[in-house]
């Protein structure tokens, strides 16, 4: 009886010690985040003080004012037209990338073709190469083509950046799917297309949302590529127009952590939105291989 009481408290002390290590693990990771969505409210002179005011003394919303140009101390950011640019080189990559990558993974999940493991491995060696290693030979050869500081050339980038992991995550959702289920629709009169449309299209519509969300994240938040690909207001985007808070000598670190919020803020909305879909999506394709 001794023996069962002490095992039960020796459980239920590694359970308390587990909890307790991954909430410090978590605020750990979250601190910097937290610290960028404080500095958004408070002004310069708090953030650069020495020594660091941990606690904050005051609370503004002046630096999302300056941003806009409501400020008299700093002329307007074009956010209005960063935000738009990156919404539409965000939106319309991450389509592409879904309508490509369902293909793709459906295609190496349930048909056999020459080659199939030599491509699916070429497109994951292509996936492990930094963004930023592609910078120059990317430039050289939109600078010939004339998509230097244009929306389409950064679409462009960001479909041939996330297909290959869209194909990866969106194969893996499909191979769950029992083939039976497509075949006993077409025994029933359903063409393969609708087999795929009306069977294994919702039943993989979570895996789809997944990769869509990662595909939509990686776009919106992609700095080293779009700071060397744009240059006017036309094509920036949201991360390339943090710079414009820095000059020759000094860093409105206050208007930077703000436009930080506004960045962060469609991403939170988004994830928030398909947490159900993303949730199933990630716990379903992590069953088996």
């Amino acid at each position: 009886m001794t023996v069962s009481v002490e095992s039960r408290a020796s459980k239920q002390a590694k359970k308390v010690a587990l909890w307790l290590a991954t909430f410090v693990l978590m605020l750990v990771m979250c601190l910097p985040g937290l610290w960028v969505v404080l500095s958004a409210f408070r002004p310069n002179r708090e953030i650069l003080a020495k020594p660091p005011v941990w606690i904050p003394e005051e609370l503004t919303l002046d630096n999302f004012g300056k941003i806009f140009g409501f400020g008299a101390e700093q002329v307007g950011i074009p956010v209005v037209s960063y935000f738009t640019n990156s919404l539409v080189i965000a939106l319309t990559s991450t389509v592409i990338a879904l309508i490509i990558g369902v293909a793709g993974g459906y295609s190496f999940a349930r048909y056999r073709f020459r080659f199939k493991g030599g491509i699916f491995l070429g497109l994951m060696l292509f996936r492990a190469v930094p963004g930023i290693a592609l910078s120059l030979p990317v430039f050289m050869m939109w600078s010939k083509l004339g998509l230097i500081d244009t929306k389409l050339g950064l679409i462009i980038v960001y479909v041939s950046l996330n297909v290959p992991f869209t194909i990866w995550l969106i194969d893996g959702f499909f191979r769950q799917i029992p083939t039976a289920l497509s075949e006993a629709a077409q025994v029933d009169g359903c063409t393969r297309w609708q087999a795929f449309w009306k069977i294994e299209f919702p039943l993989a519509k979570s895996g789809i949302a997944a990769a869509g969300v990662f595909a939509f994240l990686t776009s919106w938040n992609e700095f080293a590529l779009a700071s060397q690909l744009t240059r006017s207001t036309d094509s920036k985007t949201l991360p390339v127009g943090l710079l414009d808070f820095t000059a020759q000598f000094t860093i409105d670190w206050a208007g930077m952590c703000a436009m930080a919020v506004i960045i962060i803020i469609p991403a939170l909305i988004l994830t928030f939105i398909v947490q159900k879909h993303l949730i199933a999506g990630l716990t379903f394709g992590g069953v088996k291989g």
